[in-house]
């Protein structure tokens, strides 16, 4: 039992004295910040592209709007979110003081770039009938699509917007690159404060991974429970 009461002043030394432990801590809560916020500024930008997207297939008068979604498309999808964070911080909010509200911002519309593509095959799998019925009732085609497309496109949709959550939170771990200090980045602090090369990385490892478990098992649930609801 030697090697445990050597690993036990191990961490000891490593996250409790002077309160070091308080980094993780402060770098879970912004880890968590960026990744809800990321996901709500994406599932905007997602919706808002896909009905761009589909209101002008066919529609002329739309052409500009839905190039410039598919510009955005393909830069956001084709470069690493880890230079988009570099240049959204070092050149377009180059005077901003603190990076989490870059890096919301900058995982915020990396997300929406996948998040439209989800969003709007969601819409296109519901039936054109629920279209035809809206536009029956006298609702115009914006209308029909706030109130009965979107509500059955997005409960289709939703466990796929959970997985988008899990991946953001993964991705959040590089926010460190923009003087973020997230979970992935106190661990490192720690690391060079203590010259602890291990524990502090399989801290940040173990609660990642207890984290994504946790939340595939409530996206489990949660698709059981939307299954059962539509019998």
């Amino acid at each position: 039992m030697e090697w445990f009461n050597k690993w036990l002043d191990t961490l000891y030394n490593t996250f409790m004295v002077d309160q070091r432990y308080m980094t993780i801590v402060s770098g879970f809560e912004k880890t968590i910040v960026i990744t809800f916020g990321a996901l709500l500024i994406g599932v905007i930008i997602g919706t808002i592209v896909a009905i761009i997207k589909v209101f002008a297939d066919g529609n002329k008068k739309l052409k500009i709007l839905d190039v410039i979604c598919n510009i955005y498309l393909t830069v956001i999808r084709g470069t690493p979110v880890v230079v988009q964070l570099l240049i959204a911080f070092f050149i377009i909010f180059v005077s901003a003081k603190d990076g989490t509200m870059v890096a919301i911002i900058t995982f915020g519309v990396n997300s929406g770039a996948y998040v439209a593509e989800t969003i709007r095959s969601g819409i296109m799998a519901v039936d054109s009938g629920q279209n035809e019925a809206g536009r029956a009732l006298g609702f115009s085609k914006l209308r029909t699509m706030q109130y009965i497309i979107l509500p059955q496109a997005f409960k289709n949709i939703l466990p796929a917007i959970g997985n988008e959550m899990i991946a953001l939170l993964k991705e959040t771990s590089v926010a460190g690159y923009v003087a973020v200090v997230d979970i992935t980045k106190a661990a490192n602090q720690i690391k060079n404060t203590t010259y602890d090369q291990i524990n502090p990385i399989m801290l940040v490892a173990l609660i990642y991974l207890i984290l994504v478990i946790g939340l595939t098992k409530l996206l489990n649930v949660f698709e059981r429970r939307l299954r059962k609801s539509e019998r």
